[in-house]
């Protein structure tokens, strides 16, 4: 007599058992990608929003220091117009004392019998129109004007009897010597320096 075992249920008990512990490791296998994709989503989202704060912190600073070089550029551009604005009244100022040095010396300058009709000036060169009683008044009054220091030696340029036929009418053309203040303030003007 033999015996027969049906091995069978039991079998299929323990595939279906191996069948569900499989199915339970990939489920649980899935929950933990899915709970470790969502740790390392998060962990992303926190380095970038932590990168953002730097970027903003940054850019903020950036537009600070814009505003302050354009603030500086600004403070430069109108120290350079006021230094080009000071060269400017220095030469001015320098220009006025050349000019009240030109009446002076000229009133010191004058020959008896002389007489000054017209004083033009344009630049450095002086242009004098006068009247003297005499051609002896007239080289008087050249060799004055010669020896005054701020003024070169005078050219002339016309002689002729006055139309009242009392004097003589003479014009001269001089040069007139820019004093040392005109001068520094000249090259002041051309380097751009006040």
């Amino acid at each position: 007599m033999s015996i027969t075992i049906n091995l069978l249920p039991w079998r299929e008990a323990q595939r279906e058992q191996r069948t569900r512990k499989f199915y339970a490791i990939v489920a649980g296998m899935v929950v933990f990608g899915v709970a470790l994709g969502l740790l390392i989503s998060q962990y992303y989202q926190l380095k970038l929003a932590a990168q953002e704060q730097r970027n903003a912190y940054v850019s903020d600073h950036i537009e600070r220091l814009n505003a302050d070089i354009d603030g500086v550029s600004r403070y430069a551009s109108d120290a350079e117009r006021l230094g080009e604005q000071i060269a400017v009244f220095q030469a001015l100022k320098a220009e006025q004392t050349n000019t009240v040095q030109l009446f002076n010396d000229v009133a010191n300058s004058v020959a008896n019998g002389v007489i000054y009709q017209r004083l033009a000036k344009s630049g450095n060169s002086v242009s004098v129109t006068a009247v003297a009683g005499s051609e002896r008044q007239v080289s008087e009054q050249l060799r004055r004007i010669a020896a005054l220091p701020g003024l070169g030696v005078p050219s002339l340029s016309a002689v002729e009897n006055d139309q009242n036929g009392t004097g003589r009418l003479f014009r001269f053309d001089v040069n007139q010597t820019p004093t040392a203040e005109l001068q520094e303030a000249g090259q002041d003007v051309e380097r751009g320096t006040p």
